[in-house]
């Protein structure tokens, strides 16, 4: 029997942010007689080593960014402002850049289906890319998975939003990571809820576990994983830090993450200066990430707004303790899985999403403090039972929709 064929499209990097993690588990996790896949991302144009899985370099079809003689000059366009790597801000393209985005996506996407002839598309975002698949395609099934960043967008691009919500509502079925975000988003498109499943999202356990035997850990260092961003929290915590090492001049932060652009290196300029109690790693890979998580005792994320920060699951899988704001997605999709291993810290009010009240900031970084300090007074307790978190849990879900779409456009 023929394996059905898979196309993926991801419009940034692979594997440097959530959707590029969450594209290369599920592909590594297909492989095998049943899907055959290839897979369209976004990569500067000088990149050429990024891979997606164990995809082969001719089942890679890459739109190339950010160079004259690229497919665009442009850097890649990033679904955050604050990407981990040199991006284009979406409200800051001109009109002349969103046509050129257009045209050459529509391009590039008709030759990729008309070689690889797919069964199905799998695309990441709801965003101007998804919104053109079935401009394209309209008799093939498309299925379209929402990171919460595409519904955050529309807020900061409004003259963009009407066409990537009437572009993306044609598309099959839809792919969320929590129970709130599916709400949202039916809501949003305009469809009936039976058309999204909430799929959530994994970690690679593999790589991320406490260890056996145990390591030694280095008391008193904390984690940091994120972008060099304000929306992040980051400021904040650093602030929290600092009063915090005045009592425990032990305390190390450590710093695994990067950033672009004036905001990320105002950061960095901070962070540098205040070493050697803060350390910066960079990008960090998969096993090094966990390696460093294996030594430190705690792991903290101030951010403001997240889908679901799998992040704290790699960290509790790696036994680390975590402190984190308290965001709808760690509230509900994680906090009932992590118990005593996780300490909550009150979000500040927010406008425009991700910007926190003036007013509310200093109560944030007394409540970021604290929480760090009881967290780290804290023994270590067992390793909470993560299995639902596994990106096998989370393909078996992608794989039913996939079959289920398949199934349902063929009647």
């Amino acid at each position: 029997m023929e394996p059905t064929r898979i196309l993926h499209v991801l419009s940034q990097r692979p594997s440097r942010t959530g959707s590029g993690i969450t594209l290369d588990s599920l592909v590594a996790l297909a492989e095998g007689p049943r899907w055959h896949q290839a897979a369209v991302v976004g990569v500067p144009w000088n990149d050429t080593g990024f891979t997606v899985g164990s995809l082969p370099t001719h089942r890679l079809f890459p739109v190339r960014f950010g160079h004259p003689e690229a497919d665009l000059p442009f850097p890649v366009p990033g679904m955050s402002d604050v990407m981990p790597y040199p991006s284009s801000v979406w409200s800051r393209l001109q009109t002349d850049q969103l046509a050129a985005y257009r045209r050459i996506w529509r391009r590039h996407l008709q030759h990729v289906i008309g070689t690889f002839r797919p069964h199905l598309i799998h695309s990441n975002h709801i965003w101007l890319v998804s919104s053109l698949l079935k401009d394209l395609a309209p008799d093939l099934p498309v299925v379209t998975t929402s990171h919460a960043t595409g519904l955050r967008q529309m807020d900061l691009t409004p003259h963009l939003r009407h066409e990537v919500i009437a572009g993306c509502r044609r598309n099959d079925h839809f792919l969320a990571l929590r129970g709130d975000h599916a709400r949202q988003l039916t809501e949003t498109l305009g469809v009936e809820p039976a058309r999204a499943t909430v799929c959530g999202v994994g970690f690679r356990e593999d790589f991320f576990h406490a260890g056996a035997p145990h390591p030694p850990r280095d008391p008193g260092h904390l984690l940091y994983v994120g972008k060099y961003s304000r929306a992040k929290g980051l400021p904040w915590l650093l602030d929290a830090f600092t009063t915090l090492h005045r009592e425990h001049p032990d305390l190390v932060l450590h710093i695994a993450g990067d950033g672009a652009g004036a905001e990320a290196e105002g950061l960095r300029a901070r962070m540098q200066a205040m070493a050697p109690q803060v350390v910066l790693h960079g990008m960090l890979d998969q096993p090094g990430l966990a390696d460093l998580m294996r030594r430190c005792t705690l792991m903290v994320l101030p951010s403001f707004y997240e889908g679901v920060p799998l992040v704290l699951v790699e960290a509790a899988a790696c036994g680390c303790r975590l402190v984190a704001t308290d965001l709808p997605g760690v509230r509900e999709e994680i906090a009932p899985h992590l118990g005593a291993a996780l300490r909550s810290v009150p979000l500040p009010r927010l406008q425009n999403v991700d910007v926190p009240l003036a007013a509310d900031l200093p109560a944030l970084v007394h409540n970021l403090r604290e929480a760090l300090a009881a967290s780290l007074a804290e023994p270590a307790g067992p390793t909470p039972d993560l299995g639902r978190f596994t990106w096998q849990a989370v393909f078996r879900r992608v794989e039913r929709v996939w079959s289920d779409t398949l199934a349902g456009c063929r009647q």
